[in-house]
């Protein structure tokens, strides 16, 4: 797993305006909460800085937030603490979740944000799905999102830069995506992120992390879920869109 303690600090700048806000980032998953009851048990095992665990809260839930970086979950809480909302946040990666909850514990499980990939290689995609799987109750659903890496490999490595301002707390931002895709699927692969504040003098203040991820076929995914336990409810895969999600029920 890799750091983001760097992109923490300015995660705000690669959330969608749309997604910003904590009730909006929850009502993007609407159709999949609507089978749960409003108080019904929820874990985010890839937090970030809180916005989806505290709009879950928002809804009556009893929220628990994870992430493998301690300046998300310091972030979480600092969320948490803005909007009163009631959320057990945890600094625990994938594979120590076990450590920290009981099996069984979770009506749903989200793994959202295109956060999979920084699992090291298959062995460590099948540890963390089946740490995920273990926290859920039978029949509790995890949901994840993923970036179409079928489509991002077929690019290639390249530089993205954004061709509009980000507005955050007053302050412009324009985001950077270096992509390194080495040679083989197997391989790690690179993404650099970097957020540029430009401020009123136009000076620039460049906050950038190199992580590190293993991409991997959708057809890789749902092997990988079925064997621990997992069947494929949901599904919006498209090879010609940016993003998908898969809803799957522990069997």
């Amino acid at each position: 797993m890799t750091g983001y303690d760097v992109l923490a600090e300015v995660y705000e700048w690669l959330i969608s305006d749309a997604k910003l806000p904590p009730a909006e980032f929850a009502a993007s998953f609407d159709d999949v909460l609507n089978l749960l009851l409003s108080n019904a048990h929820v874990l985010d095992c890839s937090c970030g800085t809180g916005q989806l665990a505290v709009g879950l809260a928002g809804r009556g839930m009893q929220v628990v937030a994870t992430d493998a970086s301690e300046a998300m979950v310091r972030r979480t809480a600092e969320l948490c603490e803005e909007f009163g909302a009631s959320v057990r946040a945890v600094r625990a990666n994938w594979e120590e979740l076990p450590d920290h909850f009981q099996d069984n514990t979770f009506d749903m499980v989200f793994c959202v944000g295109n956060s999979l990939h920084h699992a090291t290689g298959a062995t460590g995609r099948g540890a963390a799905l089946e740490s995920m799987s273990r926290l859920l109750r039978p029949g509790g659903r995890l949901v994840l999102t993923s970036r179409t890496w079928e489509l991002v490999r077929a690019r290639g490595s390249r530089l993205e830069i954004s061709d509009r301002l980000v507005r955050r707390n007053g302050r412009d931002a324009v985001v950077v995506y270096r992509w390194e895709i080495a040679p083989h699927w197997e391989e790690e692969h690179h993404i650099e992120i970097a957020v540029a504040h430009v401020d009123a003098t136009g000076s620039v203040l460049v906050r950038s992390e190199l992580l590190s991820c293993w991409p991997y076929r959708y057809e890789e995914l749902e092997v990988e879920l079925h064997r621990v336990g997992l069947q494929t409810e949901l599904s919006t895969f498209d090879l010609a869109a940016e993003n998908y999600m898969v809803v799957a029920s522990k069997v």
